[in-house]
């Protein structure tokens, strides 16, 4: 009984130690966030102020007002929307059909072209970065949203490989009985596959969106007229032309962070349901 005892004050001891260094890591990844917020609420005396003091006085809350004036925001944020919500849609199409075709589909080279399909993730964005310009421009989607959300039809590596994981752990029991029943592979999909794998279509869908949400790369080499830039290239050419106006640029990046952060803990449970139900079977 002694041993149970010390035992169970070891493991004690451990999950204490644990929570500690995750309250530690939780606050030292969020001191950044929270001066972020505070600044945003300062006037720019209180921000040159020595000694340096943390919270502002008064809130300044028309840093807000002034920097969403001092841009189009309006017009980055529905182009952001868009952009968002048509890249979502591109990857979900696209990547569900590759996946499932991976997982249940069975055709000669299939092994090969999905060891193919892995190995394009060795390769850096800047190797198809030409290659990308030129067929987007021939294409005639140069300056155009069109260019960032064309290619998300065309599908991507990991979240194939992220959903064909998901569409292997489905018994290979129910897709045999449907297709017994004379249901087709669009049919199995739809009914079967897709109801099962809502939390990792869920876990796609929210990467892929804070993905085009924070794409700078594409907007800077496909994009050309301000009309058509989204929040993230929108907020470097508001940097560039506010670089001394600490509080509205404070201000800017609260607005622009705070969606990302919303979305995040609204899709939470999904998200953290794919991530474990998604294993690395096959």
């Amino acid at each position: 009984m002694k041993s149970n005892a010390m035992n169970d004050n070891h493991e004690t001891s451990s999950n204490i130690a644990g929570k500690v260094l995750v309250v530690l890591a939780t606050a030292l990844f969020a001191i950044p966030l929270v001066w972020m917020v505070l600044t945003s609420l300062k006037t720019p005396e209180q921000i040159a102020n020595a000694p340096y003091s943390w919270w502002p006085s008064p809130l300044r809350w028309e840093n807000y007002r002034e920097a969403v004036s001092a841009m189009p925001f309006l017009r980055y944020l529905v182009n952001t929307l868009v952009l968002c919500l048509g890249s979502v849609a591109g990857t979900l199409f696209s990547c569900t059909l590759a996946a499932y075709a991976f997982a249940r589909l069975r055709f000669p080279g299939r092994n090969l072209l999905f060891a193919v399909l892995i190995a394009t993730m060795l390769l850096p964005w800047q190797v198809t970065m030409a290659p990308r310009f030129l067929l987007i421009r021939e294409l005639g989607l140069y300056d155009s949203l069109g260019a960032l959300i064309a290619p998300t039809f065309l599908g991507n590596a990991f979240y194939i490989f992220l959903l064909r994981q998901f569409f292997l752990t489905i018994p290979q029991d129910m897709i045999e009985a449907a297709r017994m029943d004379g249901a087709s592979e669009l049919g199995i999909l739809w009914r079967i596959a897709l109801p099962l794998a809502r939390p990792a279509l869920a876990t796609v869908a929210l990467l892929q969106f804070v993905a085009a949400w924070n794409n700078y790369g594409g907007p800077l080499l496909y994009l050309n007229d301000p009309q058509h830039f989204p929040l993230a290239y929108g907020l470097e050419r508001f940097v560039s032309s506010h670089s001394t106006q600490t509080h509205l640029l404070m201000a800017a990046a609260v607005l622009f962070t705070l969606p990302i952060v919303a979305a995040f803990f609204l899709a939470q449970r999904l998200f953290l349901r794919g991530i474990a139900t998604t294993g690395l079977k096959g």
